[in-house]
């Protein structure tokens, strides 16, 4: 087989960038090792910028119809003796435009509505269950291995394939990781309390407990909820019972909704930061989660992978694709903000963990200095959108 881009991956990421690039005109052949299996129980707030991919992809009018807005990212400090807001701050998005920070989508949602893009696009070619083994390359184009033993030459390999990229391992690209001892629980709830387009994180310890607006269910109010634990106490909240686990929930959120009523199955997973030494190889570009891990905070992981994706296109020609010049010129323009954002992210992760209560309060007094200063509030919610 041959093509000019082979994407390794079929994640949200990886089939946005089959998408994009297939729309763009360029052979694409998308491998995605993931079978069907549980709905991914979270769900995904794209940002104002992620927007113009999403259209240059051809996605955007397909999600738009089914997203909920993100009009107000609102902050609550519960850090106190009680489990009660003692400090609730609020980012609202009118203050530096006309458009809501972003909208929010369930996952499983969105595989099913890019896989069926991917179909519309006759120079694309999905292949489901099939993953990438090796990658051999030249200065004149790549040679990938694939699962089922056959081999794919192409012009640049994508790779958007996780973590665990077998494509970053294959081109022998290092990364750094940082554990933090967290899992996060990813599910669903209904509520009594309309959400009002206002995505909530809530501070005690352990970590962030995040509430982002999902469209009414059924006629219930709904929110997607990812809940950041200490790995012990994640294992002991998730295996309660459902109505046990909806009290606790409730009790975490600080009330801020009424009381919480599981609404899904609760999905888990661990919780590291990673950075690969370069974003680029030899006929190779990493984006995603095969380039960057962020901890699940202030919607900035996908963000920042189709902030990759974005790049990307954008220094990728048909006489340039895959050379060393424009994957120079991609390493160099997404490299440094990734590292910077990173380091605010882990920043911001440690400090939701605090448990000492003199730390609480001096990470409430910095929360509550930071938003009444207009002028830094508005730089944080622009840094935020990544603008």
């Amino acid at each position: 087989m041959q093509s000019d881009i082979l994407v390794s991956g079929g994640g949200i990421a990886g089939l946005t960038a089959a998408a994009a690039f297939g729309t763009a005109g360029y052979n694409v052949i998308c491998v995605d090792p993931e079978v069907e299996g549980p709905a991914d129980q979270r769900s995904t707030a794209f940002l104002q910028p992620a927007v113009s991919v999403l259209r240059a992809a051809g996605l955007w009018e397909k999600l738009a119809p089914q997203a909920a807005a993100l009009q107000v990212m609102r902050i609550v400090d519960a850090g106190g003796a009680l489990p009660e807001p003692r400090l609730v701050t609020e980012f609202d998005a009118s203050e530096i435009s006309d458009q809501p920070f972003g909208w929010n989508l369930p996952n499983a949602l969105l595989r099913r509505v890019m896989a069926e893009r991917l179909t519309e696009l006759p120079n694309v070619i999905h292949l489901r269950g099939i993953g990438t083994r090796a990658l051999a390359t030249r200065t004149t184009g790549a040679k990938v291995t694939l699962t089922d033993g056959s081999i794919v030459a192409t012009r640049l390999v994508i790779a958007a394939d996780g973590r665990e990229s077998p494509m970053r391992r294959a081109a022998d690209i290092p990364v750094r990781t940082t554990r933090f001892g967290q899992h996060a629980l990813a599910f669903s709830v209904s509520h009594p309390t309309a959400h009002d387009n206002v995505s909530t994180e809530v501070h005690r310890s352990g970590g962030p407990f995040t509430l982002v607006p999902l469209p009414d269910r059924d006629g219930l109010h709904t929110s997607a909820v990812v809940w950041m634990e200490t790995t012990a106490e994640a294992e002991r909240l998730r295996a309660l019972p459902s109505d046990e686990f909806s009290a606790a929930a409730s009790t975490r959120s600080a009330g801020i909704l009424g009381p919480l009523t599981l609404a899904s199955p609760i999905g888990m997973f661990p919780i590291i930061g990673q950075i690969a030494a370069r974003m680029t190889g030899e006929r190779l570009a990493l984006m995603a989660e095969a380039a960057h891990v962020l901890p699940p905070i202030g919607a900035q992981g996908l963000n920042t992978s189709l902030a990759d994706l974005a790049a990307l296109l954008d220094v990728t020609t048909p006489a340039t694709l895959g050379e060393a010049s424009s994957l120079d010129a991609y390493h160099s323009r997404r490299h440094t903000d990734v590292r910077t954002r990173a380091m605010g992210i882990e920043a911001l992760n440690r400090a939701s963990m605090l448990s000492w209560p003199m730390m609480r309060d001096l990470r409430a007094t910095m929360l509550g200095a930071l938003h009444s200063a207009r002028p830094v509030r508005q730089a944080l919610m622009r840094a935020g959108m990544g603008r």
